[in-house]
């Protein structure tokens, strides 16, 4: 049975050697939090206070958040498919590179169409069918930026830079923040050599998300705020340059939020919304899989979910009434949205609203449903209120936790 987030606490502050009021102190949160938590009398908190508490215990977010219900850790060494992901992105030391020569190289169009079908794979929660073509990618990938003119050498750099940022992703996806900081660091190497100027701030933003899932938030939002400063000095003008910038404003706006500073990033928030405007009036990009996902659509999500975190249900229940989903938004920010209605609906006490909303979820991402703690979270509390409304059960079987009620 997986372990819940009270049982996670109260072991990691063991860990620490602190009591709850130390912790609490640290923390900057209330006693009686952390009391709630550890009794199983609370089975969920904000996001805000998950990182305080993560801070006071010297802790990564991840080490209390647990791991998702999609990915369990079971302590046994990696499975082959991770261990052929981790090879290709960290290839043996000091081995000579593997000669070229008789290996067929992929066009560049086609490889362009692998690293993006990849990314589908990615923001539909394929992890397993990802880890599988992911080496061959990264393999292909490399090959392109080894061989050809300087112009082919510098695409293929390109290339590589983001089936690295996607090595990233994943390894962020599944707990191992170290790894996908391995990666990303190559991809910024990568993208230093590449012909697209707009890949290295991309690759910081996926940085700062990595920083946020290590609670490292002041260092998230500084590399995000100086990207962002630098695309919109220098790249401003185009749909391209508005979408990284954009992103990377929603991501130094999560970073504030999660410190606890919602004024701040819901100024920036709005900002950002802003600004989308300008895109109806710019040419779209070439290939808008793989520039950063930017829109109104997508801001509203962020800001919906920044509401939820910092205990706004009617605000983030307003902010959702406005939003039209463009054909563009990746399942995985529609599962984000879906799972924020949920924890609003909970909040208020709409607890049919909150099964409907994840049943909805189910039916059109069952796999993201299964990654998500925060599902879990949700459920627990719906299993604990005073209403049990009907599906409950069945969104507790399609996580795992049936057995705990």
């Amino acid at each position: 049975m997986a372990e819940h987030l009270g049982e996670r606490l109260a072991r990691l502050r063991r860990i620490a050697n602190l009591t709850q009021e130390e912790l609490a102190g640290r923390a900057g949160v209330s006693v009686d939090v952390v009391r709630k938590l550890e009794q199983r009398r609370k089975h969920s908190a904000r996001l805000p206070t998950l990182h305080a508490l993560a801070r006071g215990l010297g802790a990564e977010l991840t080490a209390l958040l647990g791991d998702p219900p999609g990915v369990p850790s079971t302590g046994e060494a990696d499975p082959p498919r991770l261990v052929a992901v981790r090879r290709a992105i960290m290839p043996p030391l000091f081995a000579p590179p593997p000669e070229p020569e008789g290996v067929e190289r992929l066009s560049l169009p086609l490889l362009r169409r692998e690293i993006s079908d990849g990314w589908t794979l990615y923001h539909s929660a394929e992890f397993g069918r990802l880890m599988e073509v992911l080496p061959g990618i990264l393999a292909d990938a490399r090959l392109a930026a080894a061989v050809g003119s300087s112009d082919e050498r510098a695409t293929g750099q390109a290339a590589l830079g983001k089936s690295l940022q996607l090595a990233g992703h994943l390894a962020i996806r599944l707990g191992k923040t170290d790894l996908a900081l391995s990666a990303l660091e190559k991809a910024m190497n990568a993208a230093i050599d590449s012909s697209d100027p707009l890949l290295a701030p991309m690759i910081s933003n996926s940085v700062a998300w990595n920083y946020q899932r290590q609670n490292r938030l002041d260092d998230a939002e500084q590399i995000a705020v100086r990207a962002s400063d630098g695309v919109e000095r220098l790249h401003g003008n185009s749909a391209e340059g508005v979408r990284v910038w954009g992103a990377l404003v929603m991501s130094a706006a999560t970073s504030a939020a999660r410190s606890g500073n919602y004024e701040s990033a819901n100024e920036m928030m709005t900002t950002a919304e802003a600004a989308t405007r300008r895109l109806a009036t710019l040419p779209p990009p070439a290939d808008g899989k793989m520039i950063s996902v930017f829109s109104r659509s997508s801001v509203r999500i962020e800001r919906v979910r920044l509401a939820v975190q910092h205990a706004r249900p009617e605000e983030a229940l307003a902010l959702a009434r406005g939003i039209r989903l463009s054909a563009d938004t990746p399942p995985s920010w529609r599962t984000w949205l879906l799972l924020d209605l949920a924890r609003a609906h909970t909040d208020l006490g709409h607890a049919e609203e909150a099964v409907r909303a994840l049943h909805r979820l189910r039916r059109i991402a069952p796999g993201w449903m299964r990654h998500h703690t925060f599902a879990v979270s949700i459920v627990n509390d719906l299993c604990a209120g005073p209403t049990r409304p009907p599906g409950l059960r069945t969104l507790a079987e399609h996580l795992g936790i049936a057995d705990r009620y």
